[in-house]
């Protein structure tokens, strides 16, 4: 019987013998292989690769890059044999004697070590059975074998002390053999480190990034996945990706010019950013030119001759949800989606959260906005827990300056999907350092977690108290830190306030009206969003009682309540960009209306929304010459009316896109006052006449 046959009765795999201390010097190559292959020696009779010595001499230049790839492959392999035998602690099948026939054969597996190589040798060898009484009684034995190995496993619960210490002693082995190899060749693997305490609320599953794992629990597997199933077999997209799914009705897909490079990795953190290619420049070029003629069609024109331009897709994306073509506007964003992701690099990691993409590259924000977009429609699609994903992702890319202002969105998100565990673990883990209670969309969120958690008859009954008593506190404290949210909730919640409420000065007009601009923008954002989370009668009989309490406390003098009106004075004075980008991005209307006038006064476009100040750029726009410059009088005609009129051809700083609607409007008033028979010259017998016709 061969080895390989051998292997399988016993129910091994390749590459998991037993390792000892003494198997550092092997050879890489398998035992199978080398049955197969024969024997290659070399002019003395050893194998190529082996020294004849304890270590490895270095005899040529190509020898110390053989080195290190040796050294790399026996740390993988001595890891996977840890982690092997930490998870078959409680399995003796694979390390006793396999029963093979219903008996055991008398050979054992023996390692022999050469100096420099490792050679494995089978001793002994299972005799063959020829007659046919003896293979008659060999199937009976058989038969009985799974007898046998039910009573074996009877046996390993009386093992598992004796084997638990084997195992064990055999993984300091390997920690101690690990430790000698990286010492001794001092190289160091680039790639994410283990996430701590602080990271792992970043952490993102890949399974979750899927939607149809959560349309699956809701509707089944038969629902969701009757129509894709037969389209799935006719894919010949280049690879599989986590984030969309390619479809059959997208364009061959070609390499657009679009790819990745990582800059840096220090402190466990790996940055990236997104490249373009001299073709994709030039593709960039002509998508800035049609935006500027604000024509869609436009655009339509150059995705035809480059169909996976990512910012093309997602301004037409906008094009087609403005004219309520919601199929196609998901569409265009997973595929714009799908371009980005076949251009990552090998070592960018969307689950890990160690992964980083500046922000200030015009070329990484379009896959911010690409998952900003995607997210909504998920949410919009009613798959809350995929968009929770999607948030904790673009939140995993720059958690530091949070671009898009993601804290403004993952509380609601958690809420939805039910996930209150979650929402509480990232107010524990980072209200000390970034201080979430101050937003007031956390400082409601979370006492109602807290109460929505409370209210689940699966916890113990401890557990239920504490999460109730913990709500209670913090939505008190939430009241007194932001009184002005309570009366326009009520009425987003057509809930009529009692007297003593409503006529309180505390609670009463003065208390919406006295708080800045900067914060009643956070309230409309977080009411705008939230507001229905608060209509069950539960939870509003909760927060009636919390509101007495409150009530209570300021007619008692609570010094809680100055000191919290002094925070709201200093630290709201005015909003940062971030918000100001999340706010136009959510389009919710009652948070647009709170914007400052220096935001809604400039122009913002789609792809681009509030850039930031400090842009780095890799590489700058060509100069191109002015229609206006070339003498065009219908162009020095509408410039004479705006002066902020920009033609097609010209850059975004010589003029505002903007305007173009200010223009129309003031050309359509014109044209109201005068026809245009009157703008014709007069005719030659009618100028001589008057005698003004030369």
């Amino acid at each position: 019987m061969s080895r390989r046959a051998l292997r399988r009765l016993r129910g091994e795999q390749r590459g998991q013998e037993p390792l000892g201390p003494g198997a550092l010097h092997f050879d890489l190559r398998d035992d199978d292989d080398a049955e197969e292959e024969g024997p290659k020696r070399g002019p003395g009779g050893q194998r190529p690769g082996c020294t004849g010595k304890a270590g490895v001499q270095v005899n040529n230049r190509f020898e110390l890059a053989l080195k290190c790839t040796e050294v790399n492959h026996m740390t993988i392999a001595l890891r996977r044999e840890k982690k092997r035998r930490h998870t078959s602690i409680d399995i003796e099948d694979l390390e006793d004697d396999p029963v093979v026939n219903g008996e055991r054969p008398d050979c054992a597996h023996t390692d022999t070590v050469a100096p420099g190589c490792r050679e494995r040798a089978l001793c002994g060898h299972t005799e063959t059975k020829t007659d046919g009484d003896t293979a008659m009684a060999a199937s009976t034995e058989q038969s009985n074998a799974s007898g046998k190995l039910r009573k074996k496993k009877k046996k390993q619960k009386n093992k598992k002390n004796s084997t638990g210490e084997t195992s064990e002693n055999g993984l300091e082995d390997i920690d101690r053999i690990l430790e000698r190899i990286e010492d001794s060749s001092g190289l160091s693997h680039p790639g994410p480190a283990p996430l701590t305490t602080k990271k792992h609320v970043l952490y993102v599953q890949h399974r979750h990034l899927n939607p149809d794992t959560e349309l699956k629990r809701y509707f089944g597997a038969r629902a969701v996945l009757g129509e894709q199933r037969p389209r799935q077999r006719q894919r010949v997209y280049p690879k599989c990706t986590w984030l969309t799914t390619p479809k059959s009705t997208w364009p061959r897909y070609s390499k657009p010019g679009l790819s990745m490079r990582l800059l840096e990795s220090k402190k466990g953190l790996s940055f990236f950013t997104f490249e373009h290619s001299e073709e994709y420049q030039q593709a960039q070029h002509k998508f800035l030119a049609a935006v500027e003629s604000m024509e869609p069609n436009n655009i339509v024109v150059l995705l035809q001759t480059s169909p996976y331009h990512v910012d093309s897709l997602l301004q037409l994306s906008d094009a087609c949800r403005f004219q309520e073509d919601q199929e196609m506007a998901r569409d265009l964003i997973e595929r714009a989606l799908y371009s980005m992701e076949c251009a990552f690099h090998p070592l960018f990691s969307l689950t890990s959260g160690t992964c980083r993409l500046d922000y200030r590259r015009p070329e990484n924000r379009s896959f911010y906005l690409a998952l900003y977009k995607q997210m909504s429609f998920l949410e919009k699609r009613g798959c809350p827990r995929t968009a929770l994903e999607y948030c904790k992702l673009i939140l995993s890319l720059e958690p530091d300056e949070d671009p898009l202002c993601m804290l403004l969105l993952v509380d609601h998100l958690a809420l939805r999907a039910r996930n209150y565990e979650y929402l509480i673990h990232l107010f524990q883990e980072w209200e000390g350092h970034r201080n979430l209670s101050q937003l007031p969309n956390f400082a409601f969120s979370v006492p109602l977690a807290y109460f929505l958690l409370s209210q689940q008859t699966d916890l113990p009954e401890q557990e239920l108290s504490s999460a109730r008593e913990k709500a209670s506190l913090l939505i008190q404290q939430a009241l007194i830190m932001f009184p002005g949210v309570l009366m326009p909730l009520l009425e987003y919640c057509s809930v009529r306030p009692d007297a003593a409420v409503s006529s309180h000065c505390f609670f009463g007009p003065n208390a919406e009206i006295s708080q800045p601009p900067a914060l009643s923008q956070l309230v409309s954002l977080y009411l705008g969003r939230s507001h229905f989370l608060w209509k069950e009668p539960i939870t509003m009989s909760w927060l009636e009682d919390n509101v007495r309490e409150v009530l209570q406390a300021v007619d008692a003098g609570d010094p809680a309540v100055e000191a919290c009106e002094s925070r709201r004075k200093v630290l709201y004075q005015r909003a940062p960009r971030n918000i100001h980008r999340h706010v136009i991005l959510s389009e919710i209307k009652e948070a647009v209306a709170a914007l400052p006038p220096d935001v809604t006064t400039q122009s913002v476009m789609g792809f681009d929304p509030l850039p930031p100040l400090d842009t780095i750029y890799s590489y700058v726009r060509p100069e191109r010459l002015s229609p206006v410059s070339r003498g065009n009088t219908i162009a020095l005609f509408f410039r004479s009316l705006l002066p902020n009129y920009a033609m097609e051809g010209e850059r975004p700083e010589d003029g505002v896109p903007g305007n173009l609607n200010r223009l129309m409007l003031a050309v359509r008033d014109m044209m109201a006052n005068f026809h245009l028979n009157d703008l014709e010259a007069p005719r030659e017998e009618d100028a001589e006449e008057e005698g003004e016709w030369d």
